[in-house]
């Protein structure tokens, strides 16, 4: 049973796309009511999910990068300032006069690091270690960057629950990461049996699936699927492969250059926190505003779940 199991966690691990592709289309299908203990079923697989990643990597690692954070605020400024001027760009010439449009994709392009990226960087065997760093910093800049940025942009003052936004990154970021790191520096080793460890590493696929399938579930509601909305769809796509490419370009600066380096910056910079997007179109705009950020949902994790294939890199299962 055992041996079953580790092959079929095997085989997931090198064939994410399909746990990817299966939790979208199945949420698309079975729309559902948003609610508490939705948000808590996902908190919790999520927590789960990066706890297992962290147990491969060390907070010593996390505390050296920490300290000269020079990769991870180029991230920042790639994210919070390129990416937003290539989409209002975009949104000038493709969409002129479709006011609603181009504020939908300011408002994809200027949420924070999708916290999925730890989870991608780790698959693809990145550094974990820049992405945990990225996040840590996005969150903290977040709550005084992104009112300043709707109010230059659009002269709109918005009152977002931060506090909120901030415990949920706590629970699925923070505190797991820190377990799972001290576990990794300071825990005996290999103090799981083997089998454990299959299961663990099983499950947490299963939570990845969770995820999805619970994020798609509940923004398919809001996706209106007509002909309108092919423009929005095509122009979305090229902008969501463009953002996991200026990740790739933005490598290019450092000298120390390498693939894990490259592989951190391309989920970083391109895998945004869709879901805070929608809310935020949803509580902030007319409903129209929400439909490109949606439609970023279709892209980022299919797309994210291909980018290892381009590397040929042997995707790792350490998580």
């Amino acid at each position: 049973m055992i041996t079953y199991l580790a092959k079929l966690t095997g085989w997931l691990g090198q064939h994410m796309f399909y746990i990817v592709l299966s939790g979208l289309l199945l949420g698309f299908l079975i729309p559902l009511p948003d609610s508490p203990p939705l948000r808590i079923a996902a908190v919790g697989a999520f927590a789960y999910m990066t706890f297992v990643t962290a147990l491969g990597t060390s907070l010593k690692e996390f505390l050296l990068v920490l300290k000269k954070p020079v990769i991870p605020l180029w991230i920042l400024v790639l994210i919070h300032v390129i990416t937003p001027l290539i989409a209002y760009i975009i949104g000038l010439f493709l969409f002129s006069g479709d006011h609603y449009s181009q504020l939908g994709y300011l408002v994809a392009t200027s949420t924070p690091i999708g916290v999925t990226s730890v989870i991608w960087t780790a698959i693809a065997g990145g550094s974990v270690t820049i992405a945990l760093v990225a996040v840590t910093l996005d969150t903290l800049i977040v709550p005084v960057m992104l009112p300043f940025f709707f109010k230059i942009v659009i002269g709109q003052t918005l009152q977002i629950d931060y506090i909120q936004m901030m415990v949920q990154l706590l629970a699925m970021i923070t505190l797991p990461s820190m377990a799972g790191m001290l576990l990794h520096d300071y825990g005996k080793k290999d103090v799981l049996p083997g089998s454990l460890k299959i299961l663990g590493n099983f499950l947490a696929k299963i939570a990845f699936f969770i995820v999805i399938f619970i994020n798609a579930a509940i923004v398919g509601p809001d996706i209106s699927w007509d002909l309108s909305t092919l423009k929005i769809v095509l122009v979305t796509m090229f902008l969501v492969a463009a953002g996991y490419f200026l990740g790739y370009l933005g490598s290019f600066v450092f000298k120390t250059r390498s693939k894990e380096i490259t592989l951190a910056m391309i989920y970083c910079v391109g895998l945004r926190n869709a879901s805070f997007g929608v809310v935020l179109a949803l509580t902030f705009f007319p409903h129209a505003v929400a439909v490109p950020v949606t439609m970023t949902i279709l892209y980022q994790q299919p797309f994210a779940a291909i980018i290892p294939y381009f590397f040929r890199h042997k995707v790792h299962d350490n998580y």
